[in-house]
């Protein structure tokens, strides 16, 4: 669940939209030197890490109370044969935050939560598609396509061919999450744990009350009202590494083991608000499968207290005045509503 900035789009394009099945599985991720991969393991230590751990602990830590895995979140990938269809901006679309441009639908795909492209459960309902022709990273918040009518939130739009810039799409802007920041280049895959390795960060949540009101660090751009906690609270791009003397080898399965050792070198950005704190991305579409691999409950022994938080640098109040970044080559032209 996220709450973004009141800045509404008021345009409309109604579309009609083949269905079929998906091309295959990704593993979409920014060129060697972006931040999400980032060696975080000798980092030095926020200044405030033992205030904002002690105080998620007095808390409850985690949401739910545990460290539970989310495993709902899709990742398409298009080709240069995939349809690209216009969308109606509803009230979750934020200008200039998001982007106005056509959205390439895989036949056959699916949204966060869901069995196809319909919104239908009452969740996020996040787009995410790599379309790989021109490595652009498609995520979209609360997407909806039913009845030949595509609705939608906001939309971001990243270029894979580029690391991104400290200020990612733009400083004091939202994206298909809450922070500013990326989805799928920061979700394990099934596919990366059978391989035994996760590259990069790894994206994670809190109740919004365990967030610091309205205050982001880097690699973060945004942050919200809907946060309520103290100055604390961890803000909005915080990133947490497992301490690097936990017993990784007590963890109850190889999988889980090897989401612990991402943690301890490239640690988790807070992305978002939520009860179930990690995201892995769904196995509908890889190789690997999660059954016998890692369970949602495998990195429930993690505490709050078993992680440091990393120097986080400049605190940032977001005061809503997004200024958007000129996209990166390759990046289709963004309309004006």
């Amino acid at each position: 669940m996220r709450f973004a900035s009141p800045r509404i789009a008021a345009f409309a394009v109604a579309v009609s939209m083949p269905l079929g099945a998906p091309l295959g599985a990704a593993e979409p991720a920014f060129p060697p030197g972006n931040v999400y991969g980032q060696d975080v393991s000798g980092a030095p230590l926020d200044a405030q890490s033992s205030a904002v751990i002690s105080w998620l602990d007095a808390q409850g830590g985690w949401g739910l109370g545990r460290l539970q895995i989310d495993f709902s979140l899709e990742v398409l990938e298009a080709d240069s044969s995939t349809p690209f269809q216009s969308f109606i901006a509803t009230s979750d679309f934020y200008v200039p935050d998001c982007d106005n441009a056509a959205v390439p639908v895989p036949p056959g795909g699916a949204l966060e939560g869901e069995s196809g492209y319909a919104c239908t459960n009452g969740g996020d309902c996040h787009l995410i598609v790599w379309y790989k022709p021109s490595q652009l990273l498609y995520e979209m918040w609360r997407a909806d396509i039913q009845g030949g009518t595509f609705h939608g939130g906001c939309l971001a739009i990243w270029s894979l061919a580029t690391a991104p810039p400290p200020t990612g799409r733009g400083d004091q802007c939202t994206s298909a999450d809450a922070a500013g920041l990326p989805i799928a280049p920061l979700l394990f895959s099934a596919d990366e744990v059978a391989a035994g390795s996760i590259p990069h960060a790894v994206r994670f949540a809190l109740p919004n009350s365990r967030i610091r009101n309205r205050t982001y660090v880097r690699p973060g751009t945004h942050a919200t009202g809907a946060a309520s906690g103290g100055t604390s609270a961890p803000p909005y791009g915080a990133r947490l590494r497992l301490r690097p003397d936990y017993p990784v080898a007590s963890l109850p399965s190889a999988g889980a083991r090897v989401v612990a050792q991402a943690l301890q070198r490239y640690g988790m950005i807070l992305a978002d608000g939520g009860n179930v704190a990690l995201m892995g991305r769904s196995d509908r579409f890889t190789a690997a499968k999660w059954s016998g691999l890692l369970g949602a409950l495998d990195l429930a022994s993690l505490k709050v207290t078993d992680f440091q938080m990393v120097d986080s640098g400049a605190r940032f109040a977001w005061n809503g005045d997004c200024i958007r970044n000129l996209g990166p080559p390759g990046m289709p032209e963004i309309a004006s509503p």
